[in-house]
């Protein structure tokens, strides 16, 4: 005949406290983390900060930015020269350093294939798409599915990003705002944002939609190249007799908006270049000629 085992009681307390200590480890882990960008995402998006005045913003701003695992921090022409002392950059100080800082705004986009401009709309007309901040998520993310790098840039506290700022910009994003008070502190600005880019479920499922509703296409013209671009096509258009001189630095700024609104791929981009570069020397040689005939 064969006896059943029965558990002593001490075997039962220790596998009640065997099973005590397995619900905790499993109540310990922070799955709320889990919606957050992949890190191989989340290095290929910049925060640029441009021109802040106040340290302490800057170092709210990182340290919202670590909350949601982002460490590709610009700086373009901070305010204070300490500015990487920022005490309010609580658990974020290596970001702080490790910080680019950034003459230009034009530099700090360079490598960037999507430029997000932030900014309210009330003291402002958009010259560039306006996308609101709950429709971001979507965009960034078919842009990283596609190879591409972002920039989400954020203006200095006493006015926003300037026209020429935005100029940069392939889009401006709205955060929604009481109109009695649109503004937003830049610290606060800054984690709202990446709040939203940090629910990886939107993402992944924009990220999905674009793979299978777009035909694969090359990766997407960076900053730099849009700026030489422009530079080519510039200095044709002056070649040519465009336009007055007085009326260059409009044609310059229409110019930059008008190369982000087509959103142009890399090799797209080298075949323009190559078709103006051509013009531009046919024009010079025309002059030459002339010169010598004269």
């Amino acid at each position: 005949m064969i006896q059943a085992h029965i558990p002593s009681r001490q075997s039962k307390k220790i596998q009640f406290a065997t099973d005590c200590r397995a619900d905790r480890a499993c109540v310990s882990q922070p799955k709320y983390n889990i919606f957050l960008l992949p890190e191989s995402q989340r290095d290929r998006i910049n925060v640029v900060l441009v021109s802040p005045r106040n340290p302490l913003n800057i170092g709210a701003a990182a340290r919202a930015m670590a909350n949601f695992g982002f460490q590709r921090l610009k700086v373009v022409t901070p305010f204070a020269p300490t500015w990487r002392e920022a005490r309010s950059a609580v658990g974020a100080p290596e970001l702080l350093l490790n910080a680019v800082e950034s003459a230009t705004l034009s530099e700090a986009v360079a490598n960037a294939t999507l430029v997000v401009g932030t900014g309210t709309l009330t003291y402002r007309k958009a010259e560039q798409r306006v996308t609101p901040l709950p429709e971001l998520a979507p965009l960034v993310a078919r842009e990283l599915a596609q190879g591409g790098c972002v920039a989400v840039v954020f203006g200095p506290e006493k006015h926003g990003l300037t026209r020429e700022d935005l100029s940069y910009c392939h889009l401006l994003v709205e955060i929604p705002t009481d109109a009695r008070q649109p503004s937003m502190n830049l610290g606060q600005a800054v984690a709202v944002c990446l709040y939203e880019l940090a629910a990886r479920d939107q993402q992944a499922e924009a990220s999905a939609e674009a793979a299978t509703l777009t035909p694969p296409v090359t990766s997407a013209a960076t900053s730099d190249r849009l700026e030489l671009l422009a530079g080519v096509i510039e200095e044709t258009m002056q070649a040519a007799g465009y336009s007055p001189r007085g009326m260059q630095p409009a044609n310059r700024h229409d110019l930059r908006l008008l190369l982000r609104r087509l959103c142009l791929s890399a090799h797209d981009t080298r075949r323009i270049l190559g078709i103006f570069r051509r013009i531009l020397w046919r024009l010079k040689r025309t002059w030459d000629r002339e010169d010598k005939s004269s």
